[in-house]
């Protein structure tokens, strides 16, 4: 399947204009770099993931073992183009899931945020330009990966205590606002 993320980006509309600002940014990276979807980009690079969420309303999370905090899953394109794929290699490779309706491969979220500088792997500080889908499971299996320290499910309010990042709590509360529709069906 073709994923073409400009114009996904372009139909994609944003929540907030945090968001819009991130979209944007995102866009213009695309249109203005050559090798965006790989880390020999120093600047930064197109990342994806997925926010995993059982059809119970819990959310997988993990503790990321480099970053050191409570994340949702996600990471580098290593030059694959299809940003919905590298989603679903991610969240394999660090969940061990498989099995997920992922609405369509609709963009979930849209954002932009600082790497640190990781002096053993040589790579300075960067930026992420990471487009996030939503999993929706009906299975709570999973395996932790050796990129975490820690994997579990959350209800939507231990999410909000563990999740620091704006935009998590952002995925967060779209997450809420499915789930609730979902039920409300």
């Amino acid at each position: 399947m073709e994923f073409d993320l400009i114009k996904e980006l372009e139909k994609y509309t944003p929540k907030d204009e945090m968001e819009k600002e991130d979209v944007k940014r995102i866009i213009e990276f695309l249109k203005t770099n050559e090798n965006c979807y790989s880390r020999t980009n120093l600047e930064g690079h197109i990342s994806a993931g997925a926010v995993i969420m059982h059809e119970d309303g819990d959310l997988l999370i993990n503790f990321h073992k480099t970053l050191k905090k409570w994340l949702f899953f996600g990471g580098h394109s290593d030059g694959e183009t299809n940003t919905l794929n590298v989603a679903k290699r991610e969240v394999a490779e660090e969940s061990g899931i498989t099995e997920y309706d992922d609405l369509g491969g609709k963009i979930f979220d849209a954002e932009v945020h600082l790497i640190p500088e990781n002096k053993a792997k040589k790579e300075p500080e960067h930026y992420h330009y990471d487009i996030q889908f939503l999993f929706i499971v009906n299975k709570k299996d999973f395996k932790i990966s050796d990129e975490s320290i820690n994997i579990k499910w959350a209800s939507i309010e231990e999410a909000r205590r563990l999740l620091t990042d704006k935009d998590q709590i952002r995925m967060l509360n779209k997450a809420r606002e499915i789930h609730k529709n979902k039920q409300n069906q």
